[in-house]
């Protein structure tokens, strides 16, 4: 059976976008080469700099008003859409439609129901395979966000760990049941029955890992020390970028630089930090394709060049660092010395770490990640309006400013109705790697979680105590958040529609 991959395209939230231009450049597996090193114009724009004309208010509202047409009845219609493979590419861009706008819709839950009831049925083609497994995924999204109208999805993922034998579906129905919230005791007896019918379970990396999580959460693991983490060396002259987030990835991240020669880099005097979101459209887990962004170690290699206008509304107009997980394909050295991506399994992953950090299973997310062959990840903007996406939630105002992905890091990158620019991080993210690194910089990024009962991001002072006590006082904090403007035009614009 043969599904869409991450290593066909980057793990942007943009990528199943429904203009057709787009998906044809995806569905060829056509992805941007790395450039070889930072032009000086991709970090500096001029005060006249043409504006974007698809950041337009008028394009904005265009192009929102193209995905709400797309909510119709005749469109999830099974009949009139069988899952052939002339109608693939109508179903691709349905679901990811249906991802964006985030419906309340019956017909739309019919659908998803209706698709999810195959998971238990042998033979599929592999058109009907992709179409499945992109429907589990976003109806594991529309469930999380509202489970009482989208109960039925509940009752397909039950099924699917009953009766599929597909590991994979099995484990994302497990983990999104996880997710919303069943009690512990029910997740353990859904646990043991995947474990008889999967007597393999241990050697799937996707029911290893899933059940390994439920597992873990009855007694959760406390976090090692912060201050190991951030004065360790995965290899030395390397450049450190650390990205500090909560279990919620709904709540902002904060990244923070440690340069070639182990210190933290200074912006006027005080500690550089840039934040970043890293919260999956869909809400699945890390282990997934088209998942959250997994804890654990990344290769940093460089950059790919800024998008064509074809992907601006993906990833804005600037450069994309280039992130590897272990095991991907096409990491040059994702140990310095050692060619290719890494070697040595799960002991040589561990190794890279302090000792009080190598036997916390959450940090090793990223190894896993790539067992399962994720992969892909970058670090970008995104050229796409902030009300774009339906699924934001209000009760988090702070990240309203940054986009969702399916894996990538989100950097802030806003315009102005008439499409100029008017804030962007990826300069400031791009000139500081390169001012540490050179031109062609390589380095590491870590992703790991501060636990925390709060929506608040990682407060400064929680990580400044982590740091050597040369460290320099924490940035000013960010100017303060234009999503209530941004509402508010964005209000105005659904007027319109």
């Amino acid at each position: 059976m043969r599904r869409f991959r991450s290593k066909l395209h980057f793990a942007s939230a943009y990528k199943f976008e429904a203009i057709a231009a787009i998906s044809a450049f995806v569905l060829t597996g056509l992805v941007l080469k790395p450039a070889p090193r930072l032009d000086a114009e991709m970090l500096n724009l001029p005060a006249d700099a043409p504006p974007k004309q698809q950041a337009t208010s008028t394009a904005r509202v265009l192009h929102r008003e193209k995905q709400i047409r797309q909510i119709r009845p005749e469109n999830y219609d099974l009949e009139q859409f069988p899952l052939h493979q002339a109608n693939e590419a109508h179903w691709r861009n349905i679901l990811w439609t249906t991802a964006v706008v985030e419906p309340q819709e019956p017909f739309v839950a019919e659908a998803l129901n209706q698709l999810l009831a195959m998971t238990n049925r042998r033979g599929l083609s592999d058109t009907q395979v992709r179409t499945v497994d992109m429907a589990m995924k976003v109806a594991t999204q529309l469930y999380l966000s509202n489970p009482s109208f989208y109960k039925l999805v509940g009752e397909r993922f039950l099924q699917t760990i009953e009766e599929s034998s597909d590991p994979e579906w099995v484990a994302v129905s497990l983990s999104g049941l996880a997710k919303q919230g069943m009690p512990l005791d029910q997740m353990q007896r859904l646990g043991n029955r995947v474990r008889t019918r999967f007597p393999g379970w241990s050697s799937n990396v996707f029911l290893h890992t899933t059940l390994q999580e439920i597992s873990d959460s009855a007694e959760p693991r406390s976090l090692p020390p912060l201050s190991d983490l951030l004065k360790w060396a995965i290899a030395p002259q390397q450049p450190h970028l650390y990205v500090l987030c909560r279990p919620d990835r709904k709540v902002l991240c904060r990244a923070i630089l440690k340069g070639q020669d182990g210190q933290f880099v200074r912006q006027q005097g005080r500690l550089w930090s840039v934040p970043l979101l890293l919260e999956s459209i869909h809400s699945l887990g890390w282990n997934f394709t088209r998942g959250q962004t997994p804890q654990g170690i990344f290769r940093i290699e460089g950059v790919v060049p800024r998008a064509e206008e074809e992907f601006f509304r993906a990833y804005g107009q600037f450069a994309l660092v280039n992130l590897f997980v272990p095991f991907e394909a096409g990491a040059k050295q994702f140990v310095p010395g050692q060619p290719g991506s890494l070697a040595g399994g799960l002991a040589g992953y561990q190794a890279l770490f302090p000792p009080s950090w190598r036997s916390y299973r959450p940090i090793q997310q990223s190894y896993w990640a790539g067992k399962a062959g994720r992969g892909l990840f970058r670090l970008h903007g995104s050229g796409e309006s902030p009300s774009f996406f339906n699924g934001k939630d209000k009760n988090y105002p702070d990240s309203y400013e940054w986009n969702p992905t399916i894996g990538c890091l989100s950097a802030r990158e806003l315009y102005s109705e008439k499409g100029k620019l008017i804030q962007a991080d990826m300069p400031k993210i791009l000139r500081t790697l390169q001012n540490v690194g050179g031109p062609n910089f390589t380095g590491y990024l870590v992703v790991v979680d501060i636990p925390a009962d709060t929506k608040e991001p990682v407060a400064c002072l929680k990580w400044k105590e982590a740091l050597p006590a040369t460290t320099p006082s924490c940035s000013k904090s960010p100017p303060k958040s234009r999503s209530g403007l941004l509402k508010k035009r964005s209000l105005k614009s659904r007027k319109r529609d």
